[in-house]
Parts: C-alpha cells; sequence; structure tokens
C-alpha cells in the first residue's frame, strides 16, 4: 500500500516544479504562466529508507523493492474555482481523487516570476485555497442533503448516517471551518471516508523558498509556521529549484551538493515523510536472498491486514507471523542469529504491526 497525494496550490508558486523534480521527469511542463498544468501528472517514486537497503545488504538480497509514492501534479486553482473560474470544476474532481493534499505555497521573492494576485503573502494565498475547497463542499453536501431526503423518509440506515454527517460537515463549514475538524466516531470513519469532502482531506503545507533559506526558511515560512500549528497541520520546507538541480545527479553528488546546501537530506524524502505522519502510515519488511521489500500499512494495522497487502490469499489463510524488530535483525547480522538469541517472535491474529518489523507469514493457501 502506497498512497497518492496531490500538488495544489495557486498558479505559479511551483507546484509542477517540485513535481519534475520529485519525480525525476519532466513530465510536467514548468512554465511562467497560469494553467501550464490542465491534465494531472502523475509520478510514482519509490520512497528511500535506508533501513531498506541495509537489512537488503545483511540477508544479501539479490533485488530492493520500495514502497511507493505517488505525486498527482494538479493545475493551479484560483479564487473562483469552486464556481468553475479557471477551469476550476475539472482541479476539484481531480483533488476528489487523492488521500492527501501537499498544499505549495510561495515563500520566495523573483520579479521574474509572476504572482497570480501580484504580492507574496503565503497564508493569504492558503486561505483562497481553502475558501474554494470549502465553498465546493457546501454545494456538494447541499446537492447531497436532498438526494437523500426519499431514502431517509424511508427509513435507510446508511442514508440515515449520511445525512447525520453531511449536515455535520456543513455545520462546521458554515462556520468557516474545514470539514477535517468535525470529530467522527470510529464506527461512523469509512462511510465518512466515501463521502470524499475535500476538506475533509489531511493537509501539508509545502513552503516553496529560494536556494538561500532552503536550510533555515524565511519571515514568510514563519508565517506558515504559526497558521499551521493553529491548524494542527505539518508544514515541510523545500526549495523546488534545488530538488530540481539535485533530480539531475548521482546520488555521490546529491550529498556533496546538499552538504554545500547545508542539507541534511533532500526534500523529497522530508516531504514522503510528513506525507506518512499526516497520513499515519507505517512501514514493514519482507527480507531474503531473492529480494528485500518493504511494505506500507497504517499505524495500528493487524498482522492478518498487513499480510493482505502482499496478497488477499495471505490475509484469508493466516495463521501466524514470525517476527524480528528491525534493529535485532541488524544487531544481530540477520534472521538465523536472532532467531538463535530468542529475537524472534511468533504473532498471531491479534498482533499489532510495528513500524520497521520484518515480518515472515504462514498461511493456509
Amino acid at each position: 500500500m502506497g498512497f497518492k497525494m496531490g500538488i495544489v496550490g495557486l498558479p505559479n508558486v511551483g507546484k509542477s516544479t517540485l513535481f519534475n523534480a520529485l519525480t525525476k521527469t519532466a513530465a510536467a511542463q514548468a512554465a511562467n504562466f497560469p494553467f501550464c498544468t490542465i491534465e494531472p501528472n502523475i509520478g510514482e517514486v519509490g520512497v528511500p529508507d535506508r533501513r531498506l537497503d541495509e537489512l537488503a545488504k545483511i540477508a544479501e538480497s539479490k533485488q530492493i523493492i520500495p514502497t511507493r509514492m505517488t505525486f498527482v501534479d494538479i493545475a493551479g486553482l484560483v479564487k473562483g474555482a469552486s464556481k468553475g473560474e479557471g477551469l476550476g470544476n475539472q482541479f476539484l474532481a481531480n483533488i476528489r481523487e487523492v488521500d492527501a493534499i501537499a498544499h505549495v505555497l510561495r515563500c520566495f521573492e523573483d520579479d521574474d516570476v509572476t504572482h497570480v494576485s501580484d504580492r507574496i503573502d503565503p497564508v493569504s494565498d492558503a486561505e483562497t485555497i481553502e475558501t474554494e475547497l470549502m465553498l465546493a463542499d457546501i454545494e456538494s453536501i447541499e446537492k447531497r442533503l436532498q438526494g437523500l431526503i426519499r431514502k431517509v423518509r424511508g427509513g435507510d440506515k446508511e442514508a440515515i448516517q449520511q445525512e447525520r454527517l453531511l449536515k455535520a460537515a456543513l455545520v462546521a463549514l458554515e462556520d468557516g471551518f474545514p470539514a477535517r475538524t468535525v470529530l467522527v466516531d470510529e464506527d461512523d470513519l469509512k462511510t465518512w471516508a466515501m463521502l470524499q469532502l475535500l476538506t475533509a482531506k489531511p493537509i501539508l503545507f509545502v513552503c516553496n523558498v529560494g536556494e538561500d533559506s532552503a536550510s533555515s526558511g524565511n519571515s514568510f515560512t514563519q508565517k506558515v509556521f504559526e497558521m499551521a500549528e493553529k491548524q494542527n497541520s505539518g508544514v515541510v520546507i523545500i526549495s523546488a529549484q534545488i530538488e530540481e538541480e539535485i533530480s539531475q545527479l548521482d546520488q555521490d553528488e546529491a550529498e556533496l551538493f546538499l552538504n554545500e546546501m547545508g542539507l541534511d537530506e533532500a526534500g523529497l524524502d522530508r516531504l514522503i515523510r510528513a506525507g506518512y505522519d499526516l497520513l499515519q502510515l507505517e512501514t514493514y519488511f519482507t527480507v531474503g536472498p531473492k529480494e528485500a521489500r518493504a511494505w506500507t500499512v497504517k499505524h495500528g494495522t493487524l498482522a492478518p491486514q498487513a499480510a493482505g497487502v502482499i496478497h488477499g490469499d495471505f490475509e484469508r489463510g493466516f495463521i501466524r507471523a514470525e517476527t524480528i524488530a528491525f534493529n535485532d535483525f541488524v544487531s544481530f547480522n540477520g534472521e538465523q542469529k536472532a532467531k538463535e538469541a530468542g529475537k524472534m517472535r511468533v504473532e498471531g491474529k491479534s498482533y499489532t504491526v510495528k513500524d520497521g518489523d520484518v515480518l515472515h507469514f504462514l498461511f493456509n493457501a
């Protein structure tokens, strides 16, 4: 299981440049005018994880297969998008299909790059996008409520549940709060997710800065951090320009370049890690001489469901999981010595998978 993150923002904030760098392609046209991206560009990248490389080295795995993350470069939204301005309806539909939103905010000054509002104010930009998404949700909810009236009167339990959740979201939106601020009971989570409300999606603010601000940020990013803290949202500082340069280098050259810029890691690493935290995702590993592979699951996933990520038969016929913690696998230099040291555990159906677990599943075919 990977996940899909939509890159959104106003025109000319650096979305396509960031997408190109992150996916190491030139698939998205990065041009200095609005709407250079009309159809959403989609790119998959391997999630960098040094633990996987370490496990593969110990097990002498012939192949390394990272888990995948999908980026969707969605064209720039503008004020009035909820009413169809700037091809807004198409863009809003694209946002509905992603798991989380990476909201790119322009936090740099450059007279050669135009801004749709002729001023640099990332907080105002964020509010513009959020307002359009909220207006689109309100319109969608009102239409859905009208369509549910007959079923609700007929006592349809599913319709009654949907109506209750939609009304709760509508109250929040009309009070000026996004749908993600609504407290949803665990029994309602599945139905809530199926509503596909735009403002219910987790959001990560991505501050696009110039090269000189990549390591420490600037006055613009400070304002974004203050805004995000109030919203309980995440923030990542990235220089799309630096990421684009890094994407053209090999690994050794990239590390040298990052060191010269005073950066510990590439923006892709920070963005993915923040995305994992945002969606409460974790990674477990399967390791052997043939391949070392990473798998993504939600925090709190039980062993049978984690096995099901590999294949449905693994979940249906689950018997048990042999488990070694990552640190133990490394400390004892592999599965056999970890097992001899008593570090391999046999876990059943009630076991909750932990981040970094090295797992081997036994199942009935």
